[in-house]
């Protein structure tokens, strides 16, 4: 799993990535609240760390923001102050859960998995993006027609659809998609884009998968 960290105390900030990365998460730092910003509208990731009081931008100001553009990736709030009134207002932001400072690793691990369990087991079954819709379950894309798409191209599709206007990279989606079968390498990946590119103009969807064979994918509306 990969995650994103906004701490701008550097010394903590050493000690929770060293510690996130020995458990086995790929981790991202960002040592102010506009940095994660930016970072969580370009990338991907399973949890998002905010501390609350960050410089150049705040993390509720951070996380506010990113809420009102979509983005729906579990947060868990750090702070140091203990007022209920500090975590209301960061619940009402959009966290998803918070620990007041000092707290315990071991119990900010074991919220993390708890949160990224917990946003598996509850992805809707239906995702839209623009006019285009997949059903999961049905393994359907709909837009202007329909079309049935299989196993891979629907997990695909939902990756996809999570991460609107996201870069993906080639061993990211070969990694969630393909992991652990014997057989296939990182190609495999560029074939199903085309595949989904071809299901996307064949239902006339307003969206394309942007990128090339062996680098990064984007999903986002098509460019005039």
């Amino acid at each position: 799993m990969r995650l994103l960290l906004a701490e701008d105390e550097k010394d903590m900030a050493d000690v929770l990535l060293a510690i996130f990365k020995h458990q086995g998460f790929e981790m991202d730092w960002a040592e102010n609240g506009a940095m994660a910003e930016d970072l969580a509208r370009k990338n991907n990731y399973d949890c998002m760390i905010f501390d609350i009081m960050m410089p150049v931008k705040d993390g509720i100001t951070a996380l506010k923001e990113l809420r009102e553009a979509g983005d729906v990736t579990p947060v868990i709030m750090l702070t140091a102050k203990s007022e209920v009134d500090d975590r209301i207002t960061g619940l009402d932001s959009g966290a998803d859960d918070y620990l007041t400072k000092p707290f315990a690793i071991g119990e900010l691990l074991a919220r993390v998995r708890s949160l990224t369990r917990r946003n598996k087991d509850f992805t809707p079954t239906t995702l839209s993006a623009g006019s285009t819709s997949l059903d999961t379950e049905e393994q359907e894309l709909s837009a202007h027609n329909s079309i049935r798409l299989s196993g891979k191209e629907t997990k695909l599709m939902k990756l996809f659809m999570l991460n609107e206007n996201k870069e993906l990279s080639t061993s990211y989606l070969f990694q969630k998609i393909w992991s652990g079968e014997e057989g296939v390498d990182e190609s495999v990946v560029w074939i199903y884009i085309s595949y989904l590119r071809e299901k996307l103009s064949a239902i006339n969807s307003d969206l394309a998968i942007y990128g090339e064979e062996g680098h990064s994918f984007r999903l986002g509306l098509k460019e005039e």
